[in-house]
């Protein structure tokens, strides 16, 4: 049977990113995506026109419904919206055995908010202390701890700080550092460098979502989490090199570019 990864996030109905970029990425990886949707966002190239939260009963009920039927090998969550729903997910994943990737969605690739303020202390106190991998990007790193990062020598206190909030392993994501997309991988003993060539590609949207989706699925297929994130930083920059123009703005990852380039497309 396939490994079985749950994804907990908000829908994006232009299809770059959240639950339907989490989903691509589980097929692109060959294990089988099931979701729990928390919130319905209106969004296309351009940006976020409008976003709403589900009510808590209905996202308990979805996880319920997959977890104690289906069961799960791993899970990733996304956008949860408010403190309700991220105190509820923290509170399902801590009962579920199995590794949970927390990627700490703050705002859009935009710019456009994608989590209340208030929320911010549920993140820090419920959600990254069931985190067996937190992925914060480094505007998340700062919402979250206050650390600025400026330059590639400061991952090391930025992956401390978010250590520090319980997770196992703090993957500090620095694609929006110049020179090579550097990401620090560290549990506070072992460190991990990863590194990829920048790709001059403005279509990027989805990144975040992308990659905690791979590990996730990498996680599934019992990789240790070294290898699931060298793994899906692998898989991440592919598809960042092969992304691609979706209306009038900025596009997505292609999900799918290791089939294109096995058809020799």
């Amino acid at each position: 049977m396939k490994p079985l990864v749950l994804t907990v996030a908000g829908s994006d109905s232009g299809g770059g990113a959240g639950i339907q970029a989490d989903l691509k990425t589980m097929l692109a990886l060959g294990v089988h995506g099931m979701s729990v949707v928390t919130a319905v966002t209106a969004q296309n190239s351009l940006g976020v026109q409008g976003a709403w939260e589900l009510p808590v009963a209905a996202v308990r009920a979805q996880y319920r419904s997959v977890v104690d039927d289906i069961g799960v090998q791993a899970v990733k969550t996304g956008m949860l919206a408010s403190a309700e729903l991220v105190e509820t997910v923290a509170e399902l994943i801590g009962a579920t055995d199995a590794p949970a990737v927390i990627d700490p969605v703050g705002v859009s690739k935009h710019g456009d908010p994608l989590l209340a303020a208030s929320a911010l202390d549920s993140v820090r106190r419920r959600l990254l202390p069931v985190a067996t991998v937190a992925t914060p990007n480094l505007d998340e790193v700062a919402q979250l701890t206050g650390v600025l990062v400026e330059s590639e020598d400061q991952l090391r206190e930025a992956a401390a700080a978010v250590l520090s909030y319980g997770p196992k392993w703090a993957l500090i994501k620095g694609g929006h550092l110049p020179g090579d997309a550097v990401d620090l991988l560290t549990d506070g003993s072992e460190e991990h460098w990863l590194r990829a060539p920048r790709h001059d590609n403005r279509h990027t949207h989805g990144t975040g979502c992308t990659l905690a989706s791979a590990i996730a699925s990498h996680l599934a297929r019992g990789r240790s989490v070294p290898e699931a994130v060298t793994a899906a930083k692998e898989y991440v920059t592919g598809a960042i090199a092969a992304g691609f123009p979706l209306g009038g703005g900025i596009g997505p990852v292609d999900h799918g570019w290791r089939f294109r380039e096995d058809a020799g497309a």
